[in-house]
């Protein structure tokens, strides 16, 4: 086969190869096997018509569209291996030439990878990341987990900010109750903003059995129309007012939070442990965005198609409702909770996937220069690690996911870390 390629664009041109008459043999004869079945002519029984007779009746050239939609897509890609080319969109396909007892010509309007030229990608300088786990981190992680053991108990002082108070209220506007503005025996955590910016701050101070008017102006970006900006009344009556109770900080808290630790101090020490490694890990993490912004910075992509930027945009869209369906919410779900629109999510995933694209394009070329391969043992370890990810059977992975994937996938990872890995702190 002879393949021309001829640039129209940066990243675009026009694909110009022939199908050969042996090739176009062979899927006619393929054809017409096929059509023979359903053709009747008089004289014949069904499906035994002769070649000759079907070309005289109906015209060889019938089974050109049908000879030529089974040919090319090989020949595409043969077209495509022998010219070098690494398309990223379907080619626009044009016919130039069907004649019978000549190859069939065909040109290809193809957009392909833009050619990438790496900068510095190695021993790159970046900002250098807090690791420390100080005493005060310890003792603040200690108090979370204090906090979450309190127990509220009953408080006859008047409510501080903290103090949960149980409420009946309704709320009025210009002497009208309005809709969704009334319930009963609420509990509500004084400071923690869950009600409109004014109210919680009104009932600090009021005890069990009291009644207080509560006068707050709804925010001008409130979610209801009717009632933005307005002014409103609410009656409350208060209940209870609970306070809440910490655990003392001793071994038995210790024991209580960890069963695997037997002392405050051992506590404490695993704390520092599990900060340790979360805060390297954030670190790492810092430094591998750094690094790897810094490459593609560094690298020359002159045009980036397009195309390429479309098919990321929904690659990302596409990732994100498979999460969620595997939380148990649908896209229309996720759409009606949100408040937002495919045409919405879509807007949020074009915010960086310019920069998606650019560094899909850098790492591919980091594996090309670098020449970087994958084991069939590293395949392997990467199946059992994705079959504990998604708690998984490995050989139902191996039947999800294909070897080319992994092994991408693979390659991708081992550019990542030749950037990061030499990456250094300052």
């Amino acid at each position: 086969m002879t393949a021309n390629w001829e640039k129209t664009g940066t990243n675009d041109g026009v694909l110009t190869f022939e199908i050969s008459e042996e090739i176009i043999k062979q899927e006619m004869d393929k054809v017409f096997n096929k059509v023979k079945k359903n053709v009747s002519v008089p004289g014949f029984r069904k499906g035994k018509v002769p070649r000759h007779v079907f070309n005289n009746i109906y015209g060889e050239e019938s089974l050109f569209e049908d000879a030529l939609n089974g040919a090319l897509p090989d020949a595409y890609s043969q077209a495509i291996e022998e010219a070098g080319l690494d398309p990223v969109s379907q080619p626009k396909i044009d016919i130039k030439s069907m004649e019978k007892g000549q190859p069939w010509v065909i040109a290809a309007e193809v957009t392909v990878k833009p050619e990438v030229k790496l900068g510095e990608y190695k021993n790159l300088k970046v900002e250098k990341q807090d690791r420390v786990v100080t005493d005060e981190d310890v003792e603040n992680n200690l108090k979370e987990k204090q906090e979450r053991q309190a127990e509220l108990v009953l408080k006859e002082e008047g409510a501080e900010l903290g103090d949960t108070a149980v409420i009946d209220y309704e709320g009025f506007v210009d002497g009208v109750a309005f809709e969704g503005g009334k319930d009963q025996n609420h509990s509500l955590e004084l400071g923690s903003k869950q009600f409109i910016p004014g109210f919680e701050e009104q009932l600090v101070g009021v005890k069990a059995g009291e009644e207080k008017d509560v006068v707050v102006t709804f925010p001008e970006d409130y979610q209801a129309e009717d009632l933005k900006g307005k002014e409103a009344t609410f009656k409350v009556v208060v209940h209870e007012i609970k306070t809440k109770q910490l655990p003392a900080l001793d071994d038995e808290f210790a024991k209580d939070v960890d069963e695997e630790v037997e002392s405050l101090d051992e506590l404490k020490a695993k704390i520092r442990k599990e900060l340790e490694e979360s805060k390297n890990a954030a670190a790492d993490e810092a430094v591998q965005d750094l690094a790897l912004r810094q490459a593609v910075e560094n690298a020359e992509i002159v045009e980036l198609p397009h195309v390429m930027v479309h098919d990321e945009v929904h690659r990302q869209m596409d990732l994100f409702l498979n999460d969620m369906q595997r939380q148990g919410i649908s896209p229309e779900l996720y759409y009606q909770i949100t408040g937002t629109t495919e045409h919405d999510l879509h807007v949020q995933m074009e915010a960086d996937a310019d920069v998606r694209t650019k560094t899909s394009l850098v790492l591919e070329q980091i594996i090309k220069d670098e020449n970087i391969v994958v084991s069939e043992e590293e395949i392997a370890a990467e199946i059992e690690e994705l079959a504990k990810q998604y708690n998984m059977d490995a050989d139902r992975v191996r039947g999800l996911v294909s070897p080319d994937m992994l092994t991408n996938d693979i390659q991708m990872k081992k550019a990542m870390s030749i950037i990061t890995d030499s990456a250094i702190e300052e």
